[in-house]
This record gives structure tokens, sequence and C-alpha cells, in this order.
């Protein structure tokens, strides 16, 4: 029977009648933490323990509350979380866990549809909504139910395939502020995602090797990216003119750090003055995968570059490059003989035509 801190917080964790158990003691003081437990202990020898009276019932706005507060708060990307939870309890109120039913849930995916989001972003709230209740039944026994996982999730469409021409970077580069310029040249070198640009800090840049390293990753895995000349370049003459007092390679021109809702605000006027339309931040990152394929670049080292955990999602740009494919037919034009079987129908190999 001990003690394991988890995002912050003390949390018992033992064995009762050959199950193991985990309790939160609700605070980050160990010295509390420790008496906490050693009155669970005695609890226990007792028996008196799990003859608990039940707890009042736990509110949706508290389940969103505690979620926020405990394990997005060290994320990247809080304030979306925050977003998201701000939609949520715009919708739901503050009713009791057990009143948030399918049901419930389904008219708030309608209700997002009609607001004009798209299947991506309500998935990804339901994502969060979901995750809050397991929380909340396996860990907190709030609630023994989790409804969210009797809804479906929308269909997503994947099939966006939006990336830059030359002409589109040349106007766009042009309409942008210098700051603005480093930041679209490196996504499109690298491909790297909005916030592993914005959160890039010099310890992850080595120039030597002309590698970036992203320390956590969405995906949370750490990844390493090969330098183009280029960006050495940029960045060799970014570190003679950098500030000692910021870690971060990409700043502002006030050299402050950079947040994506600003950074996208910049870039949607600067897509507008380059009149270049129907074009998101994130599809620098497709015309990166787009052009290395166009280029020949196989697709695992694509994948690779772009951090991608499933094969298939590089597989979508394996379109733009049907010169990869051309060895698979070449072997109609070798003339070479196929034995196998036509040895076994006795037909010789030169009584064949490989054409029509």
């Amino acid at each position: 029977m001990g003690l394991v801190k988890r995002n912050n917080i003390w949390w018992m964790s033992f064995t009762f009648q050959g199950q193991q158990v985990r309790r939160s003691t609700e605070t980050s003081d160990k010295k509390l933490a420790e008496a906490i437990l050693s009155k669970v202990r005695v609890q226990i020898v007792e028996g008196k323990y799990f003859d608990k009276p039940k707890e009042e019932a736990r509110t949706f706005r508290e389940l969103m509350d505690r979620y926020l507060r405990e394990h997005a708060s060290r994320r990247s990307g809080y304030r979306r979380y925050v977003n998201m939870v701000t939609n949520l309890t715009a919708y739901f109120g503050n009713p009791k866990l057990d009143h948030v039913t399918p049901k419930t849930i389904v008219a708030y995916k309608n209700k997002r549809y009609a607001d004009g989001v798209t299947p991506a972003t309500i998935n990804r709230e339901l994502a969060l909504m979901k995750k809050a209740f397991n929380l909340a039944c396996r860990e907190w026994e709030w609630t023994k139910d989790n409804p969210v996982c009797r809804v479906s999730m929308e269909r997503e469409n994947n099939t966006r395939d939006r990336w830059l021409t030359c002409e589109e970077e040349r106007r766009l580069l042009a309409a942008s502020a210098p700051w603005l310029q480093d930041v679209i040249v490196f996504a499109i070198h690298t491909g790297m995602r909005c916030g592993e640009i914005l959160h890039l800090t010099w310890a992850g840049v080595d120039l030597n090797r002309r590698t970036a390293t992203v320390f956590k990753s969405k995906n949370g895995e750490r990844r390493t990216i090969p330098l183009s000349h280029t960006l050495v370049q940029a960045l060799q003459n970014k570190a003679r003119g950098r500030r000692m007092d910021s870690e971060l390679v990409f700043t502002s021109a006030a050299h402050t750090p950079l947040d994506a809702p600003n950074l996208r605000r910049s870039f949607r006027l600067a897509l507008k003055h380059g009149q270049v339309s129907d074009f998101r931040f994130h599809d620098l990152r497709h015309t990166s995968a787009t052009r290395m394929v166009q280029a020949g670049v196989d697709l695992y080292k694509v994948q690779r570059i772009l951090g991608h955990k499933s094969p298939m999602m590089t597989q979508r740009y394996a379109h733009h490059y049907p010169e990869s494919l051309r060895d698979g037919v070449a072997i109609f034009d070798a003339g070479r003989p196929f034995s196998t079987n036509l040895a076994q129908a006795g037909i010789r190999p030169e009584q064949v035509s490989l054409t029509c």
C-alpha cells in the first residue's frame, strides 16, 4: 500500500481482496496525502473504509473543471481544451452526471452541425468528453456509466488535398512579414505541425547535425527531422540575432512568444493580400508531403519525417507520384520468360506475348 504521484495529485494504490485499487487523495501535499493514507489503512483494518456513506452526485461542470485542472493544464494547446470545454458546458449546463445520456449527446452533435462546425471538431469534443467520463468512472468513482461510449463518432472527410503551387508560395511570402516568412518556409521544408513549430526551442536544434527535434509531438513521441541546407542557413542567421533570454526559435517581431491564434490571424491576412484562396496553415504540412512524394521520396521516409503513426495516413499522398508504380509494369517490357505456370500447362514461354 503506497502513494503514487500523478498529474501533481497523490494517489493511494493498494490491493483489496485480490483486486488492485486506486484512490485519489485529491491533494498535491505529500504530508497530507500520507495522513490520509494512514487513516485509510486503519479504516481498512476495521472494515469501515468500503462502507463509506454515499457521496452527493457530481455534476457535469465539476467533471469538466476537474478534467481541465488535472489533465489538460499541462498539455500543449491548453487553450483549445478550454474552448472545447466552454462549448460543452454552454450546451449541457450543469446537470448531474447520470442525466447526461446518449440522447442528449446526439442532440449536442446536431446542434454543433447547425452551428456549422466540421465532423472533426465534433469528434474532438466528444473524445474529450469521453476521456473525462472514463476518468470519472474508473478513477474518481463519480459515476458508473460513460454515456459517450454508446454514441457513434462522426465520419470525417480526410480527402482534402490542397497544397501550395510555387506561384502561390511566391505571392504568400511576398505578402508576409519577415517573421512569418521564416515560419512558412520552415513549415514547408519540415512538414512540422503549427504547435510543434511554435514550441521548437534552440535546445532542439542541432546545426552541426542539421536536425530539429520535436520532444513531444501530437502522438506523444519524440521525432528528429533533418533540415535542408536552406533551413540551416536561415537558422544560422537567426541564431546570430537571437535574444539570449528566449529559448524559442520562432518569436514575433517584438521577440515575444507566438501563440497559435495570433499566428493564424497573421497567416490569414497574408493569404488575403497574396490572393491565395481555400488554404489553411495546416495545408503547409500537406504541401511538404506532396512535394516530397512528387519528387520521388518513398512513402516510408515521408511517414518518418511527418511523424505519422500509421502508414495509412501517409498513403493518401501516394497518388501524387504514379511514377513510383512504373517499375511494377516494367516487367511487361523486359521480355522476361514467365515459366512457372506455363511449364505446368505445357506451353513454351516463346509462344506467349505479353502485349496485345
